[in-house]
């Protein structure tokens, strides 16, 4: 290991998974490596959905309050750290937008791109073998599952949002999403 950064893919996640159980003792050296790792993905996550870089701010504060309080009931064999963090990041922008509906007209494609800092070798394996995997495993599934997964996951769209611009019903858009959540859990399990 060159400056305690990980060699591999599997030892970041590794890294992140055992920062994520001391955090969940209480350890607070082993949070500040989680938000060092993961701060520029989730506040990425923040930024798409609430379309507000204060705003985005704000919730990823609250986002990693909630993981002080809840590392504990992470499990390692469950999920990815990363998707565990990505889905707290993901409810708690969209809790705001909720609460917050008035919004500028921009569109979230047209929301100008910020200048990352050089990811860590750590981070960018990470995010790499994430998207890869989540790519080909979304790529298997139905167009209106995959569509509705994109669009909420990637575009910070509710799910009442969705049924609206699809002019289906909420209970269908949500059947979508869930039937399409659970092949990709699957897929992304016999991935691992």
């Amino acid at each position: 290991m060159e400056n305690g950064a990980p060699e591999s893919t599997d030892d970041a996640r590794h890294a992140l998974v055992e920062a994520l159980v001391a955090t969940g003792e209480q350890d607070r050296a082993a949070f500040v490596r989680v938000y060092r790792l993961t701060a520029a993905k989730l506040f990425g996550i923040c930024l798409r959905i609430c379309g507000d870089r204060t705003a985005a701010e704000d919730v990823l504060q609250d986002v990693y309050v909630s993981v002080w309080k809840r590392a504990s009931g992470f499990e390692p064999g469950r999920a990815s750290p990363i998707t565990w963090l990505a889905t707290i990041a993901r409810n708690r922008a969209i809790d705001w937008r909720r609460a917050n509906p008035v919004r500028d007209t921009t569109g979230v494609d047209d929301i100008a791109s910020l200048p990352e800092p050089s990811p860590s070798a750590c981070d960018q394996m990470l995010v790499e073998e994430s998207d890869r995997r989540l790519h080909l495993c979304l790529d298997q599934l139905q167009d209106s599952q995959r569509q509705a997964i994109r669009a909420a996951f990637f575009g910070g769209l509710t799910y009442a949002e969705l049924a609206d611009r699809g002019a289906v019903p909420l209970g269908t858009v949500k059947s979508w999403i869930r039937r399409g959540l659970g092949r990709l859990r699957d897929c992304l399990d016999d991935d691992a």
